[in-house]
């Protein structure tokens, strides 16, 4: 009696259930596939509330249509449920293994297309990475590279009173290329454009930075760009509460700084060393003219002279012939 009633409650409850564990599962993996493909730029909080109504949404469902579930997994034996079971948890692992990983490849071989171009045709990055920060105070922004723009940025935001952490090194910025921190401490996440033009922004740099400003803990968000954004990048931005600032704004903030001079010719400081060498010469120089003004008594002119002990005195130009000499 024991046994056939452990059948009946097998037969009516343990398979629905592993049904339903299989639907969840595949429910599960797309969710997970969709947000990390396309909905990565929404909030965290909004794609876990999401797939929990999901999941409470299929376990009703379930429930109010036990009986057609029952009919349809009858053909099937407890055993073959859960072997049933185990292959979808296989598959699923195996393309989340072989699909994910081959994105995040994807993506770090383009960005290192881009960073480590042909040795044959450097890029910009690679003419300008040892430049120093006076020359980029005194280049125009279409000479600078993105690398450069940023630090630009950054000599820009800690002369305004910001802590700056240049989290973009490299290229490998994740959507984010600077987080400032105001005297509140407040912080802003910053992604930076140093595009032409004709270049503008899309929405895909808005979504990324909302994305990515998560990550570096930040409450607010900044895109700067020496460009424009498109008019649907405007929308998204103003949607997404992203403060932007186009080209024109962004050199009339820097002209504002007053340390930005394009076009501006850089000051050469001269060593202490060469500084010494011309001050000698320049002695020298004062010295043997003030020689020439000293004339011996026979009428020739008196010039420096060194002793065999190393001491320095004036003797007549026409020596051996005249042996005058004069101290100094």
């Amino acid at each position: 009696m024991n046994t056939e009633l452990t059948l009946l409650v097998n037969e009516s409850l343990v398979a629905p259930i592993i049904f339903m564990l299989m639907c969840m599962l595949v429910y599960c993996f797309v969710g997970l596939l969709l947000y990390y493909f396309f909905l990565k730029w929404l909030p965290e909080v909004i794609v876990r509330l999401a797939g929990g109504i999901g999941l409470f949404y299929i376990i009703f469902l379930c429930s109010s249509r036990y009986k057609e579930i029952k009919s349809l997994v009858d053909r099937f034996s407890i055993t073959q449920m859960f072997i049933g079971l185990a292959l979808l948890f296989v598959i699923i692992a195996v393309i989340s293994a072989l699909v994910i990983p081959n994105k995040k490849s994807a993506r770090s071989t383009k960005s290192n297309r881009r960073s480590k171009p042909k040795k044959s045709q450097p890029s910009s990055n690679q003419r300008y990475q040892d430049r120093s920060d006076n020359e980029i105070l005194i280049s125009p922004l279409t000479d600078l590279s993105g690398a450069e723009f940023e630090r630009l940025l950054a000599l820009y935001f800690r002369d305004n009173g910001y802590q700056v952490r240049e989290v973009g090194i490299g290229g490998n910025d994740g959507g984010v290329d600077l987080v400032i921190i105001d005297q509140r401490g407040e912080k802003t996440a910053v992604q930076a454009k140093c595009y032409a033009d004709h270049n503008t922004v899309g929405v895909s740099v808005v979504r990324e930075l909302v994305g990515a400003k998560r990550n570096h803990d930040c409450i607010l968000s900044l895109l700067i760009t020496t460009s424009d954004l498109t008019a649907s990048a405007r929308k998204e931005a103003e949607k997404l509460r992203v403060d932007y600032w186009h080209g024109a704004i962004v050199e009339q903030k820097l002209k504002a700084w007053g340390k930005w001079q394009p076009g501006a010719k850089p000051v050469k400081h001269k060593s202490p060393t060469t500084n010494l060498a011309n001050f000698e010469m320049q002695s020298a120089k004062a010295q043997t003219g003030a020689a020439k003004q000293i004339i011996c008594s026979c009428g020739a002119t008196m010039v420096l002279r060194k002793s065999k002990d190393g001491n320095t005195f004036y003797g007549c130009s026409s020596f051996p012939k005249c042996r005058q000499t004069k101290s100094i």
